[in-house]
């Protein structure tokens, strides 16, 4: 008897070492290939729009990982920010939406060809992050505002943690993404845009938390937080300006498109 329980016990000390692993990185999966309409979308309407009213610029797209799963971490400032971020990375972004917006005739089948997904109000945050985590294994790079919502000054003011649950769950990397001014351009209670400059610096990967536990979760949120808030402390992109330097203890970044 006394062999069969300290056999038992083994058995659940190993179990419990390997629910504290963090979730094992998932296979390289590819990139789910942009839609017709999602290329027309992004080259025809986007694409005027951010580089010409807004006279976008981007620096960093040299540390977009061209294929597998990746959480894109931003502020947000404006209902600027999804589209715009799409375009600047290279490759489409997939963000929650809410279901009633996939009812529009027009815009339903517009905004599912750029990748969102439907999540119903009142749905839960644990079903929001199921759903999320089925695009990450499909391959796709899932958009999350850190702060949940608009920020009427564009910074990371309150950073939630469901981004860093989220690349622990799946075992990928976060891509940090700071934009510049949308909140200016396009911000809370604003009813015209102004046409001011929006630019989008691409931080460098920071590899998922070691644990979901919440210690480690935090640790990545405020890694982040403080990564995105720098990048806006720059300002504006100036011409010719270079991709931003390796941050410590940063993924090395996969070969990709230049800066555009």
């Amino acid at each position: 008897m006394s062999d069969f329980r300290g056999q038992a016990m083994g058995n659940m000390r190993r179990a419990l070492r390997r629910s504290r692993r963090p979730a094992a990185p998932p296979a390289l999966l590819s990139t789910p290939k942009p839609s017709l309409t999602y290329r027309l979308i992004s080259y025809l309407l986007v694409f005027p729009v951010y580089r010409l009213l807004f006279r976008g610029r981007t620096t960093g797209n040299t540390n977009v990982p061209v294929e597998g799963a990746l959480v894109v971490v931003a502020n947000h400032g404006s209902h600027l920010d999804p589209p715009l971020l799409g375009h600047a990375l290279g490759r489409p972004v997939a963000f929650m939406a809410k279901a009633e917006l996939f009812k529009v005739p027009l815009l339903g089948p517009i905004i599912r060809a750029c990748g969102a997904y439907p999540v119903s109000r009142g749905a839960s945050d644990r079903e929001a992050i199921r759903v999320a985590t089925d695009r990450l294994q499909q391959g796709w790079a899932t958009g999350v505002f850190i702060d949940g919502t608009r920020q009427a000054d564009g910074r990371v003011n309150n950073p939630q943690a469901g981004a860093a649950l989220l690349a622990a769950r799946a075992g990928v990397p976060l891509l940090p993404v700071a934009i510049i001014n949308s909140h200016r351009a396009l911000g809370p209670g604003q009813g015209a845009p102004r046409l001011v400059p929006i630019h989008i610096r691409i931080g460098t990967p920071v590899p998922p938390p070691a644990s979901r536990r919440r210690p480690d979760l935090d640790r990545t949120t405020a890694a982040v937080q403080a990564q995105i808030n720098r990048m806006l402390d720059e300002g504006l992109i100036s011409a010719g300006l270079l991709a931003p330097a390796r941050e410590p203890d940063a993924l090395p970044p996969s070969c990709a498109d230049p800066d555009r």
